[in-house]
């Protein structure tokens, strides 16, 4: 250690000397010499405010000086700004429309359910059509065409032709302003003398054949004036037992018989019915029911209608003993 310099209380320590750099002096101070050096920097901050001058704050630029919570709105109002920018929806481009240079009438395509529809509506029932159309009289060609069409699937060409009858086996037809009382007094005027004339059981003079039970009493009232002292006969299965009808020809003499072909053809086929001395076979053609057909036009009378005219009908047509009417 050296001696100390001028005072005695001021005491500093040298580094010692070698390779290594020593670490930085310290300095102690005795109080009377910080106490100096605090006056000393106290006087130099007091000149440092003399030399400012004026307020310096009053002279600063309007708007210059702003509080920090000023600045913070005002940087919170920007960011919520910037963010209602950023977060409005952006409107859609508008598509414009493709205006036709002429005037047309532009209708919108139909789907086919619609189209499925407006076929639905506009097709036409059987029902409606003849019920608007005027009512035509059967004529002998509308059955021998029938005839034909039902025979031809299972028929050859030859037995078509043996099917044909001739002109001379059919009555005048009904022109539809005839009653059924009429009608048989005009097709057959000497009734009174073949019903006095006819004995014979098991047979009938004059056959009408009609599409239902129903039907069958209707035109068994109908013909009151035409009938007189003859003996009328139920010949349908509704309410009536075969085995009663039977009984019934086997007994008695009957004139007339009224009836469905189905019942008609059971009772030929079980002999109590003879066609051979039958002089007329009328059929209730023009009559309709509630949906408008005729005798013919139902399936199932129409079959048992051509099987009773082939279980003897036909050759007795054709020999003339026999005359078909149509009502």
């Amino acid at each position: 250690m050296s001696p100390s310099r001028g005072g005695g209380d001021d005491v500093c320590e040298e580094a010692p000397r070698g390779g290594t750099p020593a670490a930085a002096p310290r300095i102690n101070l005795s109080p009377r010499h910080r106490l100096s050096l605090l006056s000393a920097h106290c006087a130099s901050g007091a000149e440092m405010a003399d030399d400012l001058g004026d307020e310096w704050w009053e002279n600063q630029p309007s708007g210059a000086a702003s509080s920090p919570e000023t600045s913070d709105g005002e940087e919170e109002g920007g960011d919520t700004e910037m963010m209602q920018q950023e977060t409005a929806p952006v409107p859609a481009p508008s598509k414009k429309t493709k205006q036709p240079k002429e005037c047309f009438l532009i209708q919108p395509k139909e789907t086919k359910e619609e189209a499925t529809k407006t076929r639905r509506r506009k097709k036409k029932k059987i029902t409606d059509v003849l019920a608007k159309s005027e009512r035509k009289p059967g004529t002998p060609e509308n059955l021998q065409k029938l005839m034909k069409d039902y025979y031809s699937s299972n028929r050859s060409v030859i037995e078509l032709e043996e099917l044909n009858l001739p002109d001379s086996c059919f009555l005048k037809a009904n022109d539809l302003t005839h009653s059924l009382s009429s009608y048989l007094k005009e097709i057959c005027p000497k009734w009174a003398k073949l019903r006095k004339n006819h004995s014979e059981k098991k047979s009938v003079l004059m056959l009408i054949i009609c599409s239902s039970a129903i039907r069958a009493l209707e035109l068994i009232r109908s013909m009151t004036a035409f009938k007189g002292d003859s003996k009328v006969m139920k010949l349908f299965a509704k309410h009536i037992k075969i085995q009663e009808q039977v009984k019934l020809l086997e007994k008695r003499v009957v004139h007339l018989g009224v009836g469905t072909p189905g019942r008609i053809k059971d009772l030929v086929k079980q002999g109590a019915l003879n066609l051979n001395p039958l002089k007329f076979l009328v059929f209730d053609w023009n009559w309709r029911d509630q949906k408008l057909r005729r005798l013919v036009d139902i399936p199932e009378i129409r079959k048992e209608v051509f099987e009773l005219l082939e279980m003897g009908v036909l050759s007795l047509c054709k020999s003339e003993s026999l005359k078909l009417g149509l009502f």
